[in-house]
């Protein structure tokens, strides 16, 4: 398994298909933190960044995933289709990173909501939005879109990225008019100085199709896979914001007219 193989598969709705497959860590449901409702939930293995704080750091490597077929996954979606629209749900796509494998994505985004008839959402970073095809998009009712600080030397030191990719990935969403759930994880000593919760919260109030702001307090519950992977977890000594922390946060987002839960 290799990420230069994981899209030589003809696309999704094309004349002679053949089946589509892609690395996938694990799949389960999961109810209202990934997306509206209770949904079922794909991990694909591999990611671009590698985020210090990452809870499923099991997901950076393709190696540490399997090969599947779409028609496996989208068979295991349907058992839960009773119960999922009964909870108004649907299924997302997570990992590791979808976009890494778009046309597999793409793949099941356009049977889960065609076939199934579920809510579909993507679950992003961003950084390989180019990736996302204006068809796989279409077949995306929402974006979990994680914009991880707007410093750019604290976004480096945190993914070992650049930010604009996600940003410019970002504006194309709210060119389009595709619903966004921004994600902001808040870590003290990191994230968390003020001003740059402002300049976070700013820009996503700017878009116009940002319906929600999770800010999420960072925790160490992945600490104990980063030590079975042999990884070194480098905010061991890092502490969880306090509650109040957490609420001055979601404050500085809801004063741009933003819902921060």
């Amino acid at each position: 398994m290799t990420a230069t193989t994981l899209d030589a598969v003809t696309p999704a709705g094309a004349a002679a298909r053949r089946p589509v497959s892609g690395t996938v860590h694990s799949w389960d449901l999961s109810t209202g933190v990934d997306g509206p409702g209770s949904r079922f939930v794909t991990f694909l293995s591999g990611c671009p960044l590698q985020c210090l704080y990452c809870q499923n750091p099991d997901t950076l490597r393709m190696r540490n995933g399997r090969r599947v077929a779409a028609d496996e996954i989208v068979a295991e979606a349907a058992k839960y289709r009773r119960f999922i629209r009964a909870a108004g749900g649907g299924a997302t796509i997570s990992g590791g990173e979808p976009l890494l494998q778009p046309v597999f994505a793409g793949e099941l985004f356009h049977r889960f909501k065609h076939e199934l008839g579920y809510h579909t959402a993507l679950d992003t970073s961003g950084y390989l939005g180019a990736r996302a095809t204006d068809a796989l998009l279409r077949d995306v009712d929402l974006v979990l879109l994680d914009i991880k600080s707007w410093d750019r030397d604290t976004y480096r030191k945190v993914t070992g990225r650049s930010l604009e990719p996600t940003l410019d990935f970002a504006r194309r969403l709210a060119d389009l008019g595709k619903e966004v759930w921004v994600r902001f994880v808040l870590v003290p000593g990191l994230t968390d100085d003020p001003a740059n919760i402002e300049r976070v919260a700013a820009f996503a109030a700017s878009l116009g199709n940002v319906s929600r702001v999770d800010v999420l307090p960072f925790h160490k519950l992945g600490e104990a896979k980063w030590a079975a992977l042999g990884m070194d977890f480098a905010l061991r000594d890092t502490p969880s914001p306090t509650p109040r922390e957490v609420a001055e946060a979601r404050e500085i987002f809801a004063s741009q007219g933003l819902t921060a839960v």
